[in-house]
């Protein structure tokens, strides 16, 4: 059993969620975690949750929406919930919106005061921003560097800090030759994989909406990488997921 560490099951999928999660698990991804961007999306993700039994949440709000409080939506009583096993998807990401550095980092240091006062793992967005996420993610936070296609020199530096990375479906894209040379160098111990549905969905449904049910191809491709047989592959993920998610209660 794969566990998707990262997805958005708040999009409109054509068939809904619960046909989404029926091919998922009989696809062998039997546990989603769905991370949240837009904080309208908290509450419909922990609905979803609620009425399934593998279903996780980390609740964040994503660097486009800077004009957002957060202590207004990452209350104690969201993050309390035993479904919620992490802030996320928090983070910089300049590819678009450079001039808003200044209030992304401010939101984004925001949330990780929360996440630092309840001791919760984080899910770190960054994109063309290495610079000041390595400045701002300093040890005394903890968690995973989501959809990772950033250098390895960044690698390094939040290897140092004990930050876990996971790998996405852009693993498998023929121009990913580097973010394939850097996961071979990341400790098999600290690598943890996802989708990040609907995007990014990995060769061969490269252009059509990405789902859970997708999950093996980029396991197929990081087993490879890593030289193990996709069943000890697969334990390997889960027991690091365990580590990173304390709260993610499931069994192999």
């Amino acid at each position: 059993m794969f566990i998707d560490t990262h997805c958005h099951l708040t999009d409109d999928y054509k068939n809904g969620v619960d046909a989404y999660i029926k091919n998922a698990v009989d696809a062998g991804c039997g546990v989603m975690i769905c991370a949240t961007a837009n904080p309208e999306d908290i509450k419909p993700a922990l609905e979803i949750a609620n009425n399934h039994n593998n279903i996780f949440v980390t609740t964040g709000i994503h660097p486009d929406y800077i004009d957002q409080n957060p202590e207004e939506f990452l209350t104690d009583e969201i993050l309390s919930n035993p479904l919620v096993v992490g802030i996320g998807e928090i983070g910089l990401d300049y590819h678009y919106s450079p001039q808003t550095r200044t209030q992304q980092i401010e939101l984004f240091e925001k949330q990780l005061n929360i996440a630092y006062r309840h001791d919760m793992p984080v899910a770190i967005h960054t994109r063309e921003a290495e610079e000041d996420t390595a400045h701002i993610l300093t040890d005394k936070y903890h968690g995973v560097m989501h959809c990772f296609t950033s250098s390895w020199e960044l690698a390094k530096i939040m290897l140092d800090r004990g930050f876990y990375f996971s790998a996405s479906g852009i693993l498998t894209f023929k121009n990913s030759e580097s973010i394939r040379e850097t996961f071979a160098k990341i400790p098999t111990d600290k690598i943890v994989i996802e989708t990040d549905a609907p995007y990014c969905a990995p060769v061969p449904y490269r252009g059509k909406t990405c789902e859970s049910s997708m999950i093996i191809e980029t396991a197929k491709v990081l087993a490879n990488i890593k030289n193990l047989q996709i069943n000890d592959l697969e334990y390997i993920l889960y027991e690091n997921t365990k580590r990173l998610y304390p709260k993610c209660h499931v069994k192999l």
